[in-house]
């Protein structure tokens, strides 16, 4: 009896308003489409196309202002990408690596940001998209066929000595390597960004004010981190399927 009080009073506590796993769905035939989802990664790609042609409209010799602002991020991209794939064959995957770090950095970053309490929907409620693991099981996935196609590009069929160097056993735990990579970049994006909105959440109807704001500035920041690091294992990863170790052994 003392246990079913007790959960009584959790449940009249306003804390009982925040749920999590509600989901507001497009129906299309037998296929559930993620609403939720879809709408607030239209907003990051919509912002960040906006932000791309403010950027591009006017291009002066000495850069200002938004320009200023893109060349920076363009910069810090580059080089990440040179660091982790290797200064021969970085340039083409720079557009892959910067939509990866620039979507992911901007998603987390509208968590925290936009109001999307403010937007009320017939069931479920808007968040980061990042926050959800439909979308950061995708970039996972992406970053996996980027990194595959990267290795067969370069090396053909001799991409599968991968799997047998620098000795023949380790087959099997190159092929788990595989599939752990992408469970790995997925739920660590994922874990991250919603823990950082729950808290938040929590943090706001426990002390409305001034409390909360210091837990944000330290999401901001984490959310910038995760961003950096899940771009940084794609390019690794890429840099890694387009290594020679056969060149590598040699040299040594």
């Amino acid at each position: 009896m003392e246990m079913l009080n007790a959960l009584n009073v959790i449940n009249a506590f306003p804390l009982a308003e925040l749920e999590v796993g509600k989901q507001f769905y497009w129906q299309l035939g037998n296929l559930k489409l993620h609403g939720q989802v879809f709408l607030t990664s239209w907003f990051v790609i919509a912002l960040l196309v906006i932000v791309s042609v403010l950027a591009t409209q006017k291009i002066q010799r000495v850069p200002s202002g938004v320009q200023n602002l893109m060349e920076y991020a363009l910069e810090f991209i580059r080089d990440l990408a040179k660091n982790q794939i290797g200064e021969k064959e970085y340039r083409p995957w720079v557009p892959f690596v910067g939509t990866l770090f620039l979507f992911i950095f901007v998603s987390n970053w509208s968590g925290a940001l936009v109001p999307w309490k403010l937007v009320h929907l017939p069931s479920g409620e808007l968040a980061a998209p990042t926050s959800d693991i439909n979308t950061t099981v995708a970039l996972a996935l992406l970053t996996s066929l980027a990194y595959f196609y990267a290795g067969f590009s370069k090396k053909g069929l001799g991409y599968f000595g991968n799997y047998v160097q620098p000795v023949p056993f380790m087959l099997p735990f190159k092929i788990i390597e595989d599939f752990t990579k992408p469970l790995s970049l997925s739920f660590r994006l994922f874990g991250n960004i919603l823990a950082d909105e729950l808290v938040v959440g929590v943090l706001v109807l426990l002390v409305p004010l001034f409390v909360p704001l210091p837990v944000m500035a330290l999401g901001l920041f984490t959310s910038a981190i995760q961003a950096l690091i899940f771009a940084t294992l794609a390019a690794a990863y890429i840099g890694e399927a387009m290594e020679d170790h056969g060149e590598e052994h040699g040299e040594h």
